[in-house]
């Protein structure tokens, strides 16, 4: 029973301190666009609403980012087709979270440049199931 608080506690530690680094690289990339927000609240409920928003319409837009991928040999368009279909999730995810919420308003330049970014973190930190594939 102990191990398993342990675990748990850890495991929890461990997303917070996960949520607190993307937390702070949104406030500075916010910083950076000159984008404007409320409190510290409001940018916290941004990054919460788009882990929750995101997670939906990822698995629905990842799975047909795969379907073209799998029929495609070669890494660099592959590669696109994904940054691309990860690129209009981020895009529909902040776009709706922002008209959601009134507490921050972002231009369509800085809508388009955080998608990019986060794009751009997602496939270079993401899964690397396709170099393990082919290790094997």
């Amino acid at each position: 029973m102990t191990q398993k608080i342990k675990t748990i506690i850890g495991m929890t530690l461990f997303s917070l301190f996960i949520l607190g680094i993307y937390l702070l690289g949104i406030a500075r990339i916010f910083e950076i666009l000159g984008v404007q927000y409320q409190s510290i609240w409001s940018l916290i409920i941004f990054v919460i609403s788009i882990f929750i928003l995101g997670l939906p319409i990822e698995l629905v837009l990842g799975a047909m980012a795969n379907l073209p991928v799998e029929k495609i040999s070669g890494k660099i368009t592959a590669f696109f087709i994904q940054f691309l279909f990860g690129f209009v999730t981020n895009l529909i995810v902040i776009f709706t979270v922002d008209a959601l919420m009134s507490s921050i308003n972002l231009s369509s330049g800085a809508k388009l440049i955080i998608s990019l970014i986060l794009t751009f973190f997602e496939s270079v930190f993401g899964d690397k199931k396709d170099e393990h594939e082919e290790a094997t």
